[in-house]
């Protein structure tokens, strides 16, 4: 008599995923608000928005993973912030579009699941989701075998905003003569992570603290929370001058800050305005990595780019002075 196989047989643990729902049911309730109509475990997510004091409402969604940061996350052991990160790089994304998050679904797959990995990952979008203020409604976790090796994953997040019309940033006052203005990045975010993966760890363990660091492991200086610029943003959408931003992520200062330009424009990057992390400075000695690369591959320290009047510099200087962030003028429309 044949052996029966079971679905477990073949590697997927439809327990274990029921357990992990019931596991962050808990933390995912603490993003919810009263426009959420529904618990996690529904086929899918209710949102019901209040869009009352916008006259022409715009939805504004954008989807994105982590890429191979995750790589890093596996070599060190460490799980709680690329869901941060997701989280982080979606609302930046739509942020930049004047647009508000309003919720976040996630996708987790693995070829094993191990529920505590999968908590760690699921609390990291929660806390993230919190700190922007949209509700974490729902996902998907699969398992599929023979996809990924053991201890490996996957993350996909999409996030679903709104902006009034009226208020939308889409570039359209950018002109000639208009100054970029930059904010720190905390490090390279989640963008050119194959190239320094092979650079670093062709020379370092992910546990080493090469001096240039000051103190910091690779895996501390390559696993910084990809920041969030959504209070920055809600603090100069609406300042007269500021005429759009740029999230940097790949493709760089330039290959990004592109996309909010009119016809017939164009951008002049001092890249010698600012100073670059220490991380940055690492990989492109160590892997002799030629300045082209590393504008094309990296932020280089610059995550957020303010396209602004020139006559605004004393207004952005005063901003940032109070919020007590650094501001770089690093370049004009031309």
């Amino acid at each position: 008599m044949k052996k029966s196989i079971t679905y477990k047989d073949s590697g997927v643990d439809v327990k274990a995923g029921e357990e992990l729902v019931k596991s962050i049911k808990t933390i995912v309730r603490e993003t919810h608000n009263v426009s959420v109509l529904s618990d996690i475990g529904g086929f899918g997510g209710l949102f019901r928005p209040d869009f009352s004091t916008m006259r022409d409402p715009v939805l504004v969604s954008s989807v994105d993973g982590v890429g191979t940061k995750l790589v890093v996350a596996f070599k060190a052991g460490q799980y709680d912030t690329v869901g941060q990160d997701l989280v982080n790089h979606c609302v930046n994304d739509i942020a930049v579009c004047g647009a508000e998050p309003l919720f976040f679904l996630d996708y987790f797959s693995t070829g094993k699941l191990n529920q505590s990995i999968a908590y760690d990952v699921i609390k990291g979008f929660t806390i993230a989701c919190r700190e922007n203020g949209c509700a974490l409604i729902g996902g998907e976790t699969a398992e599929m075998p023979d996809i990924y090796k053991e201890g490996e994953f996957d993350l996909a997040g999409t996030i679903v905003g709104v902006v009034d019309r009226e208020h939308l940033i889409d570039g359209s006052k950018v002109q000639k003569g208009d100054l970029l203005f930059g904010l720190p990045s905390t490090g390279l975010h989640t963008n050119g992570y194959s190239l320094a993966r092979k650079v670093l760890f062709s020379e370092y363990d992910i546990h080493d603290k090469p001096e240039a660091l000051n103190g910091m492991s690779v895996a501390e200086s390559l696993l910084q929370v990809h920041k969030s610029y959504l209070s920055e943003i809600r603090e100069l959408r609406s300042m007269d001058g500021v005429h759009a931003f740029s999230h940097i992520t790949g493709g760089g200062i330039e290959g990004n800050t592109k996309r909010v330009l009119p016809e017939g424009c164009e951008l002049a990057v001092d890249y010698t305005s600012w100073n670059r992390p220490a991380i940055f400075d690492l990989i492109q000695k160590t892997g002799n990595v030629p300045e082209e690369d590393m504008r094309l591959s990296f932020n280089l320290g610059v995550g957020l780019v303010i396209v602004a009047a020139s006559d605004k510099i004393t207004d952005l200087a005063e901003w940032a002075s109070n919020r007590q962030t650094p501001l770089y003028i690093i370049g004009e429309v031309v």
